[in-house]
């Protein structure tokens, strides 16, 4: 209900009059079933407006810290982030991305649409960084269509480290269902689950347009915090 709210009568016609987003390849998502969007990270924001351009509810996985805050600011991230369809899961590895993995393959299973972004993290430059693997097994388990979508702009509308958005227009552009089904069954196979996910940011960075670093952006927010 919160979701609907939101999209339908708040925030949705809102963010639609002032940004104004333009949309490229929207007759390549399904009608209905299970859909995985799997996306390029510029902004917090690409998790608002992807849903706002969709005719369906989609749902995101997100890090579970965003619901554990405290006080009315921890209250109101807590709301949003439950208003907007995101699911809390824990990155710490092992049995935790198993849980992350089957919390995904549930929104799936129900014939709903899940976004993920293969990165990990928000870029923290503009360029595109290597995908995490899960995608691909997600993708090869649940046996969905694939979504490429790029959003286009958004970090020039709100940066990373910053609060208040600028008005600037934003672009989200849909590619063609990508068909991994010749890899059925190899879900288990390291090297096939890195083609998959190595094919879906080649297919991104066609869309975006971003140039591609092939390292975790991690790994960069990581080497950037020490210096």
């Amino acid at each position: 209900m919160l979701y609907w709210l939101l999209k339908n009568l708040f925030v949705g016609p809102l963010l639609l009059t002032v940004f104004r987003p333009w949309v490229i390849g929207k007759e390549n998502i399904p009608k209905s079933g299970g859909v995985i969007f799997a996306g390029n990270h510029l902004s917090f924001i690409d998790s608002v407006f992807l849903p706002i351009v969709l005719d369906r509810p989609i749902y995101f996985l997100a890090k579970s810290d965003y619901f554990r805050g405290k006080g009315i600011k921890g209250f109101f991230t807590k709301t949003f982030f439950n208003g907007t369809g995101m699911l809390p899961i824990d990155r710490s590895g092992g049995k935790a991305s198993e849980a992350s993995l089957n919390t995904g393959l549930a929104v799936l299973a129900k014939g709903e649409q899940l976004g993920i972004y293969p990165e990990g993290t928000r870029s923290p430059d503009g360029r595109m960084y290597r995908g995490r693997t899960g995608v691909a097994r997600m993708i090869l388990e649940s046996g969905v269509p694939v979504i490429p979508v790029a959003m286009v702009d958004t970090d020039q509308v709100m940066p990373t480290g910053s609060t208040i958005p600028k008005v600037k227009r934003i672009g989200i552009v849909f590619g063609e269902p990508l068909d991994f089904s010749r890899f059925h069954g190899l879900e288990g196979d390291r090297f096939v689950l890195r083609s998959i996910t190595d094919e879906i940011m080649y297919e991104l960075g066609k869309l975006s347009g971003q140039e591609y670093v092939d390292v975790y952006a991690s790994s960069v927010k990581e080497k950037a915090g020490s210096k």
